[in-house]
């Protein structure tokens, strides 16, 4: 049998004013970095990919897991560099890394593409140029099909 509504006991609502924000302004809650570090030095000054790059980067990537080259991924923001490691299996070292270093944008080129053993198989200053020497290995992997 229900109880009438007015006999229902109903636990007392908390009393906290809604905070309205002006547009353009952020909540708290959206300024705080994910990583843990929100507030100190390192979260300003550690280097991140923009959404073109990764998306130029995912790119290429997905077409590398269709043909079956490639399966997993890591993402770092570190000071001084971001880098993108892509790997054949989880528990290996990465196959290659996509660099991100801003510091050497006016010398050799901000970006690079290194391989496992660490040498440095492209270096320039457009991502594009850059991430070319994955087209021939996806046609390489698409042609053994």
């Amino acid at each position: 049998m229900r109880k009438p509504l007015d006999r229902l006991t109903l636990s007392p609502m908390a009393e906290e004013p809604i905070a309205f924000l002006r547009a353009g302004s952020r909540s708290p809650a959206r300024t705080a970095s994910w990583s843990g570090y929100a507030g100190t030095a390192y979260a300003a000054a550690a280097v991140r990919f923009d959404r073109l790059e990764l998306n130029r980067i995912l790119t290429i990537y997905g077409r590398m897991v269709a043909a079956g080259e490639w399966r997993d991924y890591a993402l770092d923001f570190l000071e001084e560099r971001a880098a993108f490691s892509i790997f054949r299996r989880t528990s290996e070292v990465p196959l290659y890394t996509v660099e991100k270093r801003p510091k050497l944008k006016t010398k050799q080129g901000q970006y690079a593409v290194i391989d496992a053993s660490g040498h440095v198989l492209k270096r320039g200053h457009e991502l594009e140029n850059v991430l070319r020497i994955f087209e021939r290995k996806l046609i390489k992997a698409l042609a053994a099909e």
